[in-house]
């Protein structure tokens, strides 16, 4: 006979196995400091990346101004600017990239660890069941 309780909980094992839990029982076969660590160094090579991108589009857009006043222009303090601006924006999405990393981390950990205790309920729900089974045939094995 089918148990209600545990088919239900069975469909719910499974729905987050492959939907919801997918994302966090990734996330939680790594430590905190890898998972965080594997974050930033993604978001500092997008960083660079998208960086770099703007600051082209910025110079295509002006590249008249640029072509006109070059032979007029001190560059050291406009490649200071550049610099300062590339680690002044790396410094914030890092802090971001950060904060959003532990977020998730500790939420895939919660969200597992409920997973697991949801695993745990189950199996003891099939040891019942089978220990049950167990004593009615040694209760027949008397007789």
């Amino acid at each position: 006979m089918i148990d209600e309780k545990r088919l239900r909980l069975m469909i719910r094992l499974a729905r987050y196995e492959q939907k919801d839990g997918k994302e966090d029982l990734r996330i939680s076969r790594y430590f905190r400091r890898d998972y965080v660590g594997a974050a930033l160094l993604k978001n500092f090579f997008l960083a660079t990346i998208a960086y770099v991108l703007i600051l082209l589009l910025i110079v295509i857009g002006n590249l008249d101004l640029l072509m006109d006043s070059l032979s007029d222009w001190n560059l050291q303090p406009i490649i200071a600017a550049v610099i300062l601006g590339y680690l002044f924006t790396l410094g914030i999405y890092s802090v971001i990239t950060y904060t959003l990393a532990r977020l998730r981390y500790a939420r895939a950990q919660k969200s597992v660890r409920a997973y697991g205790e949801r695993l745990e309920l189950l199996e003891q729900m099939y040891s019942r069941e089978d220990g049950g089974d167990d004593q009615k045939k040694s209760r027949r094995r008397k007789r």
